[in-house]
C-alpha cells in the first residue's frame, strides 16, 4: 500500500514541478541558469623532458616543455631536502625551456620535476626527472 501511495504522490508531484518551471519569472530563470555548474575546462597538452637526464653537479640543465602557444608554465623540482619552483611562458610554437642550476644535489637521488601549464581556465600537467652525479 505504501508503495502504491508513493508512486501516486510522485506522479502527482512531477507535473506540478514541471508547471512551476514554466511559471517562473525571467529573474528566477536567470538565477537558475547562472547557478548551474560550469563544465570543466579541457586539459591542456603537456610534454616535458630534460636536456640532460644525468647532469653533473654545478651545471645548468633545462626542462623542455611542449604545450599550447603562450601558455604559462610552472615547474617544481623535488630535491631530497627542498623543492625549487621556476616559472616561464611558452613561445608562439608552444615550447618553453626552464633552466635549473644543479649545485650540491645528492648524487644518485632521482629528482622529479612536476610541470603545470595554464592558459585561460584550462590547465594541464606532466612530469619528468633527472639523476645528478658528481
Amino acid at each position: 500500500m505504501k508503495r502504491y501511495l508513493r508512486r501516486t504522490l510522485v506522479a502527482l508531484a512531477a507535473p506540478a514541478a514541471a508547471g512551476a518551471m514554466y511559471m517562473a519569472s525571467p529573474a528566477t530563470a536567470a538565477v537558475a541558469t547562472t547557478a548551474a555548474p560550469a563544465a570543466p575546462a579541457a586539459a591542456l597538452r603537456c610534454h616535458a623532458s630534460m636536456s640532460n637526464s644525468r647532469p653533473k653537479d654545478y651545471t645548468t640543465i633545462d626542462v623542455n616543455i611542449g604545450t599550447v602557444r603562450y601558455a604559462g608554465v610552472t615547474t617544481v623540482a623535488h630535491y631530497k631536502t627542498v623543492n625549487t619552483k621556476h616559472t616561464g611562458k611558452a613561445n608562439a610554437k608552444g615550447n618553453a625551456e626552464i633552466g635549473y642550476y644543479i649545485s650540491g644535489a645528492k648524487p644518485g637521488y632521482r629528482v622529479n620535476v612536476s610541470v603545470t601549464v595554464t592558459s585561460g581556465r584550462s590547465r594541464g600537467s606532466c612530469s619528468t626527472s633527472f639523476i645528478p652525479h658528481r
